[in-house]
């Protein structure tokens, strides 16, 4: 009759509960619990166990390249890294009002390293995530038009809850990416929300665009709906890189880069 029980819950996709069940039979100490104390404890490894599977499945979907955690923010280097602010923009209430995040400094400053973790903490929250950087997504939106799919693909992006588009400007950008480029910010603009890492200022970003009456479009859409965080200095890399050299440390490790 149990193992009937169990069946039926597994049937109904209630994982978490059929296994609370079957640990508390194969536990003699759970028959002195009340009824209601043991339902409440499958109903709460049912839930657990949901919301362990949706965080993976977020965070598989993100394809994040980096395991970072806002919690192991290094505030310590000198980089211009504003904790108060820092702090401010980890509660993602920017996220919820649909506004964007542009994070520019020069290479090693983190920037990567910050985005990751404030996704990943998205992701933690039950918010989408998606990682790409710039030059790939250019490709596979040139692709996605070749195909006839660009429309396609431009709703799926907008899908997520927060898209993080990494190296903005790394490379020179083509007429057709211009173009396209101006239709993923469109598509985003007060509906969800992005990240733009770039090693460029901002201030630089149009300089960059030879179509000026598209790459005014583009700077209009993000200028007037993000927050922005200009780190400077010295590579951590290069830094902790002497730092373990020194001290005869194990050679530094990509989550250590932060």
């Amino acid at each position: 009759m149990i193992n009937n029980t169990i069946q039926q819950l597994e049937t109904l996709k209630l994982f978490g509960m059929a296994e609370e069940l079957s640990r508390q039979i194969n536990n003699p100490n759970m028959q002195d619990l009340p009824f209601e104390h043991r339902v409440r404890s499958m109903v709460d490894h049912e839930t657990t166990l949901r919301e362990s599977k949706r965080l993976q499945l977020l965070l598989k979907k993100a394809r994040l390249p980096i395991n970072a955690s806002i919690d192991d923010i290094d505030y310590r280097s000198p980089r211009g890294l504003d904790k108060s602010s820092m702090l401010t923009l980890s509660t993602l209430d920017w996220v919820r009002l649909r506004h964007n995040l542009v994070i520019t400094g020069p290479t090693g400053t983190g920037k990567t390293w910050i985005a990751c973790a404030l996704a990943n903490y998205a992701c933690r929250l039950g918010l989408s995530s998606y990682f790409v950087r710039v030059p790939v997504l250019m490709e596979s939106l040139l692709s996605a038009r070749a195909s006839g799919l660009f429309s396609t693909r431009l709703e799926q992006l907008k899908k997520f809850d927060l898209l993080i588009l990494d190296d903005w400007g790394i490379e020179t950008f083509s007429k057709r990416a211009q173009n396209d480029l101006l239709e993923l910010v469109d598509s985003r603009l007060s509906a969800k929300s992005m990240i733009i890492t770039s090693q460029f200022p901002m201030s630089h970003w149009h300089d960059a665009l030879d179509n000026k009456t598209v790459a005014d479009a583009i700077m209009d859409r993000i200028a007037h709906s993000s927050y922005s965080m200009q780190l400077s200095g010295e590579s951590l890399r290069k830094i902790k890189g002497v730092v373990t050299k020194k001290t005869g440390k194990a050679a530094l490790s990509e989550k250590q880069t932060r």
